[in-house]
């Protein structure tokens, strides 16, 4: 099966679903990776890895080195700004999603929730936009030159528990949003290597990550908000694909 997930920056991948990534890619089923930016507003590394101007540039390289990381099968660049997604035309952005909807058919199709978890504007749009687009690729009469019309089986967001909390959350599978439960443990170097692969945010990945003393065990459990499809018939699901075969 296709896994489509769909996120602002670069590095969200790692952030929010690395082991996720590497656990399904690892079993044989087919991830596509959409950034809607380069990240061209973020840091540029602390002691500075590149200048302002080339960081978009230099983060795209780091996101393509942290995809082969996890087995992403496509990578799509958008080349949206970064801090500036809010503005984007909804229907330029619109059908390029529904482009790739189409051309992937994914049966799973992961994005950000409406409060992007942590409120930030990019991750707000991404997930806006992406919802419209599943919505729109189910319509035919949508882009009829992009193809037949898609409706994954299957629709997640992000969750209410931020993801370097989860592994030392208490009684996580109890928490509302945490339909879907992940032990990723078998793949937390992987997902370790792959943060480390974005160099210019190595300060940003340590704070949450890696200056803990927990850090295996924060990155050890990861979660996914059922959001629209089949639901499993028990939540939390601990595969993604549950009930849907």
């Amino acid at each position: 099966m296709t896994i489509l997930v769909s996120f602002a920056h670069p590095d969200d991948e790692c952030f929010f679903l690395a082991g996720t990534i590497r656990k399904y890619a690892e079993a044989g089923h087919r991830i596509v990776l959409v950034s809607a930016t380069s990240g061209e507003a973020g840091t540029v590394g602390d002691p500075p890895l590149c200048s302002r101007e080339e960081l978009g540039r230099v983060r795209d390289g780091e996101l393509k080195a942290a995809a082969a990381l996890l087995g992403i099968a496509e990578l799509h660049l958008l080349g949206y700004p970064d801090r500036g997604l809010a503005g984007v035309q909804p229907a330029e952005i619109r059908e390029k999603l529904v482009a790739l909807l189409r051309r992937y058919r994914p049966s799973v199709v992961v994005g950000f929730d409406p409060n992007g978890v942590n409120a930030h504007p990019d991750h707000i749009a991404s997930g806006r936009f992406t919802t419209d687009a599943v919505v729109a690729a189910a319509d035919p009469r949508w882009h009829p030159e992009h193809g037949g019309a898609h409706q994954p089986a299957r629709v997640v967001w992000t969750t209410p528990v931020r993801p370097y909390f989860m592994g030392t959350t208490e009684n996580l599978a109890e928490h509302p949003g945490i339909d879907f439960l992940f032990d990723v443990r078998p793949w937390v170097r992987a997902k370790a290597e792959a943060l480390l692969a974005h160099a210019t945010q190595r300060k940003s990945v340590n704070r949450h990550f890696f200056d803990n003393e927990d850090w295996e065990r924060r990155m050890s459990v990861e979660a996914l908000r059922l959001a629209g499809g089949r639901a499993p018939a028990r939540r939390p699901a601990r595969d993604l694909f549950e009930d849907l075969v």
